[in-house]
């Protein structure tokens, strides 16, 4: 496997961030405050890429028939964070690497605080609306 042919896939319910450092107001204008930044108990980064989120089976596959045949195709709960976005989380959560020389985190969903997200058209579901929108 040659160098060119290696890629990082993100697995279960973990999302891989580029982090930003060292900087109180992060790149889309949230104001970070000292004592988090001082701490390094949140850190803030975009999301890279995501995995397919946490696996669930079937309703069908609770019943009282155990020997039956499953499926054999996985269902997953998705994560809410999708690539492009930006992420405030706890540091502490956060598992950094390296890959090709690139400085990367590895972040469990639980541990992201929240998303700031261009533009989206799709309307939220129900009690899932946007905070911003309705302060503002």
């Amino acid at each position: 496997m040659g160098k060119g042919n290696k890629r990082l896939i993100v697995v279960g319910d973990r999302v891989l961030i580029s982090p930003e450092e060292g900087e109180e107001r992060t790149r889309v204008g949230l104001y970070l405050p000292s004592t988090a930044v001082d701490s390094q108990a949140v850190q803030g980064g975009t999301v890279v890429a995501t995995g397919p989120g946490t696996p669930i089976s079937a309703p069908t596959e609770l019943d009282d028939e155990p020997w039956k045949i499953a499926s054999g195709e996985p269902r997953y709960l998705p994560v809410q964070a999708r690539a492009g976005d930006y992420a405030i989380f706890f540091r502490r959560a956060a598992v950094e690497i390296t890959f090709e020389g690139t400085k990367y985190l590895v972040v469990p969903q639980a541990a992201i605080l929240t998303l700031v997200r261009e533009g989206s058209t799709v309307e939220p579901e129900s009690g899932q609306g946007d905070i911003l929108d309705e302060i503002g």
